[in-house]
């Protein structure tokens, strides 16, 4: 497991994990003028491991600043894979990126003061409690003041909903609570930048509704967010931004809302006579037909939904109801890779 805190690899050396022993050092670094008005930006991101596995191929991401970034995709896909490539905790095959406008891994040192990251769940000492884990965590950044360390503490404790158990030994904590540890220690100081890999994990619904809100404020007062998830509950109720990961590859990326309008809206008829109905909808070229008993859908393409009904009409068949299906992410994501996902809370 990866800790609350990114920590960039020595020189030359690869992270412990990956077993591909490459040599190869990432692309050059993006122009001067690369990835403005970005938190992250990468070009051609790229893991290939020795056993011949392509992890990540080739993904351009391009975080906006100040956005709510969700990196969307099932597990296996190659989310916390792309994130330990941007946070210097994996070396990348091939690519660039950028962190906060600066080249990586060059500037990692300037840089990753001003990112936090959960990745892979929080890793603490089990025998410390909840508090003399986030000292020590708190003591190894240099770059803050030790002499208020006591009120950066108590007010990160606070935002998580940890001050009560505070003094618990985190060997005793539960799995939510240890997340919220986790998050706890990413808001020890204020970051321009959060990484966070599935940061709800083992949260009861009160715990999950608190850390979107906490998200959503963090996000408001400045601050880039990056939530990877397979979840699209997560995803819909508090991201501006999207990426779609399928098998390594970025298959889509952009707003919210204009990523959900790529899909085409479908046209919902209830009708007596489906097959009809059907049939009409045929002859006006519309694609994708399903049947449910007396309900007849079909994408709408170019076609204006009121053409469809005048052909309905014009054609005599009865219509007892009709509606335009908006496109949602779940049916994005379905066009977009051939498969089903997991949708629950």
């Amino acid at each position: 497991m990866t800790g609350p805190a990114a920590v960039t690899p020595p020189p030359g050396r690869d992270d412990a994990g990956d077993p591909d022993g490459s040599a190869l050092a990432p692309g050059p670094a993006p122009r001067d003028d690369a990835g403005a008005g970005l938190a992250i930006s990468s070009t051609g991101l790229t893991k290939r491991f020795r056993s011949g596995q392509v992890a990540v191929d080739g993904v351009d991401l391009a975080v906006p600043v100040g956005s709510v970034y969700g990196f969307l995709g099932p597990n296996g896909s190659g989310k916390t894979t792309s994130i330990r490539m941007l946070l210097g905790l994996l070396r990348p095959t091939a690519g660039s990126h950028r962190l906060l406008g600066e080249p990586m891994p060059d500037r990692a040192a300037q840089v990753l003061p001003r990112v936090g990251a959960l990745v892979e769940g929080p890793a603490f000492h089990p025998y410390l409690s909840g508090v003399d884990n986030l000292r020590r965590t708190d003591a190894a950044d240099r770059t803050v003041d030790p002499a208020t360390a006591r009120d950066r503490i108590d007010r990160a404790l606070d935002r998580v909903g940890l001050a009560s158990a505070a003094g618990k030994r985190y060997r005793h904590y539960s799995l939510g609570m240890r997340q919220r540890l986790g998050l706890a220690a990413t808001l020890l100081r204020p970051r321009d930048l959060l990484v966070l890999d599935e940061p709800t994990n083992g949260l009861d619904p009160q715990g999950t509704r608190e850390v979107r809100s906490l998200l959503l404020e963090l996000a408001a007062a400045g601050t880039t967010v990056v939530l990877s998830t397979h979840l699209l509950s997560e995803v819909q109720q508090v991201c501006s931004h999207v990426g779609v990961m399928h098998r390594g590859r970025l298959v889509a990326q952009g707003p919210l809302d204009e990523l959900g309008a790529r899909s085409a809206a479908r046209a919902a008829v209830v009708s007596p006579r489906p097959d009809d109905a059907a049939a009409v909808l045929t002859r006006l070229g519309l694609a994708g037909i399903r049947h449910d008993g007396d309900a007849v859908t079909a994408s709408l393409g170019d076609v204006e939904p009121e053409a469809v009904v005048a052909a309905l009409v014009h054609a005599g068949v009865p219509v007892r109801g009709f509606r335009v299906l908006t496109a949602d992410l779940e049916e994005m994501f379905v066009e977009l890779t051939g498969q089903g996902f997991d949708v629950s809370a």
